[in-house]
C-alpha cells in the first residue's frame, strides 16, 4: 500500500501527526512547517522530509513535486489553532491573527493540488466559526465526500482531557473516523507515568535530558505542598493566594495552579505544560511541575522519539511549543487507520 500512497503534512510541526499516520501503514513523504526548530525532530523520526515554509506564501507546486505521479495523494495537516481556542475568546481582534486565515491557504492548496483524500484536524470551537465553513463548502463544491466529528481524545487511548474536531474528505465515496475501541481501558495519568524516576523542583534526569521540570519559586513551592490531587488554588492557605485570586473576578479561575490525578487523565497539554501556574499541571505527588518527557508521554510520543540531537540545548520554551503544538501521536494513528479503512473499501488497496 505505501507504494501506491503518498502522504504530504501541513503544519507539520515535529511530527506527531506524520509518526502517527506512518504507524497506521501510510507513507508520509514530506512535511512543511515554518517553525525550522522542528526540523531535525521531524526528519530524524520519520524519515520524512521537513520543507521549511510559510504555507501562505507556499506555491502550491512546491507540494504537488512531493508526490509521485500515479500515487493516490493525501493531504493533511492542522493549522495552528490558538486563534480559534476557548482560551483566546476574551482577544476582541483575533480576527487580524496572521493564523486566522491559514486555513484559507491550506482551501487554497487542495484546490490547487487535488489530493484525492484531506485530513484536517483543529480545535472544536472552531467549528463555530464562518472559517470552517468556508472550507467545508470549497471541498463540497470540489466533489469531496466530508464527514467531520468531535473527538474525545481519551477514547482513544490517549491519556489526555482533549476534545479535537477531526474532519476527513475524500473524491472517493463517504469516509469516516474509524470507532474507538469500548472494550479498551481508557488510559490515565498512572497509567502511563508511574514509571518515570522521581523528579525534585528544578532537577534533571541523568540518564534522560527530557526529563526535566522547571524550578519552582519558594512561594510557588508552599502553594504545591497543600495542593490536592484534582484540587486548586483554593486549598491553600489565605496568605499563599496571588492578589487576584483574592478579588471576585479572579475566583472564577479555578483551573490553574493545581496537580493532575493519578487516577483521570490529564488536562489537555499545551504549549506552556511545563508551567505550574498555567494550568492544572502540577504532578499528583512529588511537589513539581510537569516534565518535558512526561508532557510528550502525555501527547503519546514514545520514548524512543528524539526532540533534539545529543548535546544541543534543551530549552523549556522550545519543547514546550512543539509537544503543546503537536497532533498526539495515537490520534495521528487513528486518522491513518481511517484513511487505510476507507481505502480498502472504495478502492480494494
Amino acid at each position: 500500500m505505501s507504494k501506491m500512497i503518498s502522504v504530504v503534512d501541513l503544519f507539520c510541526g515535529v511530527g506527531g501527526l506524520t509518526y502517527g499516520i506512518k504507524k497506521a501503514g501510510l507513507n508520509v513523504v514530506a512535511g512543511f512547517d515554518y517553525d525550522e526548530t522542528c526540523q531535525y525532530a521531524y526528519e530524524h523520526n520519520n524519515k520524512a522530509k521537513f520543507i521549511k515554509a510559510d504555507i501562505s506564501k507556499l506555491d502550491s507546486n512546491e507540494i504537488r513535486k512531493c508526490y509521485h505521479k500515479n500515487d493516490i495523494k493525501i493531504l493533511v495537516g492542522c493549522a495552528p489553532c490558538q486563534t480559534f481556542s476557548k482560551q483566546t475568546n476574551k482577544y476582541k481582534n483575533r480576527v487580524n491573527d496572521k493564523k486566522w486565515t491559514l486555513l484559507n491557504y491550506f482551501s487554497h492548496h487542495i484546490n490547487n493540488i487535488e489530493p484525492e483524500i484531506v485530513s484536517m484536524e483543529n480545535v472544536p470551537e472552531l467549528r463555530k466559526f464562518d472559517v470552517f465553513e468556508k472550507f467545508k463548502n470549497n471541498l463540497t463544491d470540489k466533489g469531496y465526500y466530508i464527514s467531520y466529528k468531535i473527538v474525545n481524545c481519551n477514547e482513544y487511548g490517549i491519556p489526555q482531557k482533549r476534545r479535537r474536531l477531526v474532519l476527513l474528505a475524500s473524491k472517493f465515496g463517504n469516509i469516516d473516523l474509524i470507532k474507538p475501541n469500548c472494550s479498551q481501558k481508557q488510559k490515565n495519568v498512572f497509567d502511563v507515568l508511574k514509571n518515570l524516576p522521581p523528579l525534585q523542583s528544578g532537577e534533571v534526569n541523568k540518564k534522560d535530558p527530557l526529563h526535566r521540570c522547571a524550578k519552582l519559586s519558594s512561594i510557588n513551592i508552599k502553594r504545591i505542598k497543600q495542593s490536592k490531587q484534582g484540587g486548586t488554588w483554593r486549598d491553600w492557605d489565605k496568605d499563599l493566594l496571588p492578589k487576584c485570586y483574592k478579588r471576585k473576578t479572579g475566583k472564577t479561575y479555578s483551573s490553574v495552579y493545581g496537580r493532575m490525578r493519578w487516577d483521570a487523565p490529564s488536562p489537555t497539554i499545551t504549549t506552556q505544560f511545563y508551567i505550574y501556574g498555567t494550568g492544572r499541571y502540577g504532578h499528583p505527588e512529588q511537589n513539581r511541575a510537569l516534565s518535558l518527557r512526561e508532557g510528550a508521554i502525555l501527547q503519546t510520543f514514545p520514548k524512543s522519539y528524539k526532540f533534539v540531537k545529543n548535546g544541543d540545548n534543551i530549552t523549556y520554551k522550545v519543547l514546550g511549543r512543539q509537544i503543546g503544538n503537536a497532533v498526539p501521536v495515537k490520534l495521528g494513528k487513528v486518522i491513518g487507520k481511517s484513511i487505510i479503512k476507507h481505502l480498502k473499501e472504495v478502492k480494494n488497496v
